[in-house]
């Protein structure tokens, strides 16, 4: 609505100015919440003749062809879910249970009180044992054998490399300097000194003699006959330059560039002549009716087998219910009764009378087999100690060294 009461074209009352005409209308409720409208459908588009005078045979013979294939398929289906749920669900379950019974909780017991403490004590034995043959004994030759004699060997190597630093430094480096420096002098007397004089006296002002000669007999004459004679000779050389290939483009353009270009552009309109609008005009008048008849078909046939598909498979649902419902009575109904009033009261039976008394029998026997275990560590770490006091004496109650360990 505008100011004036009139609608605006395109937007409902519960649309607002700015919301394009092609969104779903929104509406705003009094807490707040907005609420979208749901789009009004599409208008159907117009259906040619074709398309009506192929839809109807051609559903007719998909669905007669069709209905065949979906029963089977439901059929195939309906023997899957029932092989699933009658055999190889209870099947799994079943070897399930029996491998945890028989195999996992046996394995995990014997695992938890016979194998994991026969190794905890065998790998404490052969620790205590290999500390004692290969740990200690090194141990102590490095403490009490092996570090004094470095400490010793290492201030004897220091006062021996002090004495050769002293007698290389004042026998042979000293001597070696006082030389080179006598004789670096005497060169600089015999040679340097001499050259330097004889640069500065001699040769320097016989250099400014030559240079001047230099200038005045070659480089002014090669620069006046440059300025004079070579550049005058180069301009006349360029302007004819120029004026031959201007004669020249003009003879390859109007005499060359024209006549094939004009031969080139015939050459194309013949093309398009014999081949591009032929083939236009096929495309337009011939190929694009054929396709869109042939997209009518392909869409009507698409369509029925859709159709089809959804027909039988109401068509198999109905047969196939009909024939579960009696399947049902006839075989599952009995089953089902004979397990509810016969089978589930004698497991429950067995259970209560048979299977609960063996297993609280079988741990009650676990019971005394653990009792017994843990005396037997309980007398075979005491046996231990009583070992290590015997053999090293009692634990020394200072800190040890960490490489005694």
């Amino acid at each position: 609505m505008t100011a004036t009461g009139r609608e605006l074209p395109g937007v409902t009352p519960h649309m607002s100015p700015d919301q394009p005409p092609h969104a779903p209308p929104v509406s705003l409720r009094k807490d707040g919440d907005v609420t979208v409208a749901p789009r009004p459908a599409a208008p159907p588009e117009a259906e040619g003749c074709l398309a009506v005078a192929v839809r109807w045979p051609v559903r007719v013979v998909v669905l007669l062809l069709v209905v065949p294939v979906r029963m089977a398929w439901d059929a195939l289906v309906a023997c899957g879910r029932v092989l699933r749920r009658v055999l190889w669900q209870p099947l799994v379950r079943g070897l399930g249970w029996l491998a945890h019974t028989f195999v996992a909780v046996p394995a995990g017991r014997l695992w938890r009180w016979v194998l994991a403490p026969v190794g905890r004590g065998v790998g404490v034995a052969l620790v205590w044992l290999g500390k004692a043959l290969f740990v200690w004994p090194w141990v102590a030759l490095w403490r009490h054998v092996l570090t004094p004699l470095g400490h010793g060997l290492r201030a004897a190597a220091r006062g021996v490399g002090a004495a050769v630093v002293w007698l290389v430094r004042y026998g042979l480096v000293v001597p070696v300097v006082a030389l080179w420096t006598g004789f670096v002098w005497l060169l600089r007397v015999l040679f340097v000194w001499p050259a330097q004089w004889m640069y500065r006296r001699l040769l320097t002002p016989a250099g400014h003699g030559l240079s001047w000669l230099w200038r005045t007999l070659l480089v002014l004459p090669a620069v006046w006959t440059y300025a004079h004679v070579l550049t005058p000779l180069g301009h006349g050389l360029r302007a004819a330059a120029r004026g031959i290939g201007a004669a020249v483009v003009w003879l390859v353009r109007y005499g060359l560039v024209v006549p094939v270009v004009a031969l080139w552009t015939g050459f194309v309109w013949l093309l398009r002549a014999l081949f591009v609008w032929p083939a236009q005009w096929t495309y337009r008048w011939l190929l694009t009716p054929l396709g869109r008849a042939l997209a009518v078909v392909g869409r009507e046939i698409r369509d029925a087998f859709v159709m089809a598909w959804s027909a039988a498979g109401r068509i198999s649902r109905a047969v196939f219910g009909f024939l579960g419902r009696l399947l049902k009575w006839i075989f599952v109904a009995p089953v089902v009764q004979v397990w509810r009033h016969v089978v589930r009261p004698a497991g429950r039976g067995l259970r209560d009378h048979v299977w609960r008394p063996a297993a609280g029998a079988v741990r009650e026997a676990g019971r005394a087999v653990r009792g017994a275990l843990a005396a037997a560590r309980a007398s075979a770490r005491q046996t231990r100690a009583e070992l290590r006091r015997a053999l090293f004496g009692a634990p020394r109650k200072e800190p040890r060294d960490p490489l005694s360990r």
